[in-house]
């Protein structure tokens, strides 16, 4: 008896110490298991901390995007792809433009897909309000953004190129046709909340860029401000609606530039003019505006070659640019195929459309182009405005 309860001791002491290894055993594993699974938990936690800085880097990179979604591609297409490349083109851009924040952001290379950034970064300082024009000017590059040609202007600095235009408009070599008409690129891109227009080429890269606040003396870049901001009234910043002026007691200097006027376009009154489209002078629904473009020439009967100022006096010359900027109620205009921008260079008797890129130029026509003799009323043949393609780049 006392033997067996020995035994049954012997046994339960034994099983005892077999349950107690096990769990050490399962404890041991737990405790080795867990550190096993708190190591990718690190990594995870990495994986966190990358993804934070990628949403960092993809909304840096949007910022651009969605300057140009705010200020949208009017009837510009845009594929997905390019979409998805687009905040890392604004990126790479971003990147190669930190040392040139004063500089013009133009980049031939660049095309119409990629989405164009400012690259320039300014204080709300004046930068040029202890600057002379003499200074100024020794050192001259264009306005990089709206801000900057705003504080130009209060200073009468100009924002874009300073080479005084010749008089006939400069066409590029490769203007694009369709159906045997030359296109007119329906593509508008604004950045800056409205106020940089982006002036494309003929291949749809970016070729310069136009601020609303800012001074402008040549017909490439007069040209694609009125159409860009025209039908909104804005002139560039050195335009006065006056058609006279005292260069030496502005601001602005040999940059004034005198005349923002309606132009009626009355054909009857005025045979050697050819009629302009949908024209309120002719019973249409459109009113004209015209300004001047000061050249360094005119070759045209009764306006001698002189510069546009000399010394305190203007000579207004014959190059102007005609352009739409309201329907007969005043409402403004709103849709793209109403906006209008021509250039004459001999006093309204021929013309040449805008086509919205840079050396884009339609067909001329008018009254000398249908062989009429110049401002003559009994002697006029004017040939009629020549239509154009109208075409995305």
């Amino acid at each position: 008896m006392m033997f067996t309860k020995r035994l049954v001791a012997i046994l339960i002491a034994l099983i005892l110490t077999i349950q107690f290894a096990a769990c050490k055993r399962d404890a041991d594993y737990t405790s080795s298991a867990s550190s096993t699974i708190s190591a990718p938990s690190q990594t995870e936690s990495g994986r966190g901390n990358y993804t934070e800085t990628a949403s960092q880097s993809i909304s840096q990179g949007s910022s651009a995007e969605n300057n140009s979604k705010n200020e949208p591609h009017s009837s510009a297409n845009t594929s997905d792809e390019q979409q998805n490349n687009s905040s890392q083109a604004a990126a790479d851009k971003n990147q190669a433009s930190s040392d040139k924040n004063n500089q013009q952001s133009v980049s031939s290379q660049q095309g119409a897909s990629s989405t164009p950034v400012l690259s320039c970064s300014h204080t709300q300082d004046d930068p040029y309000q202890n600057v002379s024009k003499s200074e100024f000017y020794a050192n001259y590059k264009p306005a990089c953004c709206n801000f900057d040609a705003a504080n130009r202007s209060k200073h009468g600095f100009l924002s874009g190129s300073l080479e005084v235009p010749g008089q006939y408009a400069q066409e590029t070599q490769n203007r694009p046709m369709s159906d045997k008409k030359y296109i007119r690129n329906t593509t508008t891109m604004y950045l800056d909340n409205g106020n940089t227009y982006v002036v494309l080429d003929a291949n749809g890269n970016e070729a310069m860029r136009i601020h609303k606040a800012g001074g402008y003396i040549t017909l490439e870049e007069v040209a694609a401000y009125m159409f860009a901001f025209g039908t909104s009234e804005q002139i560039p910043a050195n335009y006065t609606t006056k058609k006279s002026g005292k260069p030496l007691s502005s601001i602005w200097g040999e940059y004034l530039r005198v005349n923002h006027s309606y132009f009626i376009g009355d054909t009857g009154r005025y045979p050697y003019e050819p009629e302009l489209p949908n024209i309120s002078g002719c019973g249409g629904s459109l009113r004209y505006y015209e300004m001047d473009i000061g050249t360094t020439g005119t070759e045209t009967p009764g306006y001698p070659a002189k510069p546009y100022i000399v010394g305190n006096k203007i000579n207004r010359g014959a190059a102007r640019i005609v352009h739409t900027r309201q329907d007969l109620n005043g409402n403004g205009i709103y849709e793209n195929n109403e906006v209008y921008v021509f250039y004459t260079h001999n006093h309204y008797n021929d013309f040449r459309e805008y086509l919205n890129y840079y050396g884009g130029w339609g067909e001329m026509f008018g009254n000398v182009t249908g062989g009429g003799v110049y401002s003559s009323e009994t002697k006029a043949n004017p040939t009629p405005y020549v239509t154009t393609a109208y075409k995305a780049f």
